[in-house]
């Protein structure tokens, strides 16, 4: 395949330290990279169980870690979950290997424009399994919004200053975008000026900053302590956690509107370890996999056909199975080609500014 000019790839290295990581071991083992909550024990020890593959899991904090950690050395990474922003990259510098889908049987039971998404398809040849999928909305505390509110303005209030959390990744200033009135698709399409504009809106906003999180646990934190009144959030996972520990809150979408995700599964290139790699993906679009993510992280699953009968009916309306017009209305967060250094750099500043 020719080698692209790595745009993306290398400014990513010059961004995000390469973590320690273990060497892979010989034969069934499995090693991930991946979320937080994507290598639950619920699903892994089952499959483990099942297999006798056993799986190891390296998590990340942003989508900016996946390329520098392969680029670190072959054999590290058998599987990856990059976010549908980032997997174009991956498969143009041959850093991840077409799936063979004969060898996937329920492949065909995921929602259809997941499938047929042009991030994961190239040259004719599928690179991923689509997992899980939602929006990206803003999440409060119930009980120190009298008023809920519903905009995003309500970052950006000097009424909340100290009490806001902002996830530490560029993916962060589409909030203040959409706020100087900047929609749709054109979030993903910044010129110069408007990012800068937008960095001077998010350095701005710094005050209201209490702290800038790197992990769903962090955040949580962050609302159990009270230290934090609201904040972007991954959609549901976090929800479900706080909500768990008694910690009332609630999420919502934005009048302005927000930019929805799907996480896919990827075959890292020159895996040695195929055989369990497919019956890991196998496992994901299974109601093993598919129903007990659900349950541990609260993010939309890709299979109905896996879900119907383990989720009751309000559960699967709350996750707009059934909503395909829902679906349709997300605005899919997209590869920012060769404009990547350019948010990157914007972010930076914005974390850099005093």
């Amino acid at each position: 395949m020719k080698m692209h000019s790595m745009l993306t790839l290398p400014l990513c290295l010059s961004f995000v330290a390469t973590a320690i990581i273990q060497p892979a071991m010989a034969g069934g083992t499995l090693n991930l990279l991946t979320w937080e909550g994507y290598a639950d024990k619920s699903f892994i020890e089952p499959f483990e169980k099942e297999t006798g593959c056993k799986v190891n899991a390296t998590l990340v904090g942003s989508n900016d870690d996946y390329a520098p950690k392969l680029l670190a050395g072959g054999g590290l990474y058998d599987l990856i979950t990059p976010t549908i922003d980032t997997t174009k990259p991956l498969i143009l510098n041959d850093l991840v290997q077409p799936l063979d889908t004969s060898k996937l049987p329920r492949f065909n039971e995921i929602f259809e424009q997941f499938r047929k998404l042009d991030a994961i398809n190239n040259d004719g040849k599928v690179y991923a399994v689509p997992w899980v999928w939602g929006s990206n909305p803003l999440m409060y505390l119930v009980d120190k919004f009298p008023t809920p509110p519903t905009s995003v303005d309500v970052l950006f209030d000097k009424s909340n200053e100290g009490r806001v959390s902002i996830w530490d990744d560029k993916s962060s200033l589409y909030f203040a975008a959409r706020k100087l009135g900047i929609q749709g698709v054109d979030v993903f399409k910044m010129s110069d000026d408007q990012l800068a504009a937008v960095r001077d809106e998010m350095i701005k906003q710094k005050a209201n900053v209490r702290k800038y999180w790197s992990s769903a646990g962090e955040l949580v934190n962050l609302y159990a302590s009270g230290e934090v009144w609201v904040s972007n959030t991954w959609g549901g996972y976090q929800v479900k956690e706080l909500n768990d520990k008694g910690v009332k809150v609630k999420e919502f979408i934005p009048k302005e509107g927000v930019d929805g995700w799907v996480d896919a599964w990827m075959l890292v290139k020159g895996t040695p370890n195929e055989d369990c790699a497919y019956k890991f993906l196998n496992m994901t679009i299974s109601e093993l996999g598919q129903c007990n993510q659900v349950n541990t992280t609260g993010y939309s699953p890709t299979n109905p056909t896996a879900v119907k009968d383990c989720l009751p009916p309000d559960r699967l309306k709350s996750l707009h199975m059934d909503d395909q017009a829902y679906r349709d209305s997300i605005v899919y967060q997209q590869n920012l080609g060769d404009r990547l250094g350019a948010y990157l750099s914007t972010w930076n500043a914005v974390k850099a500014a005093p």
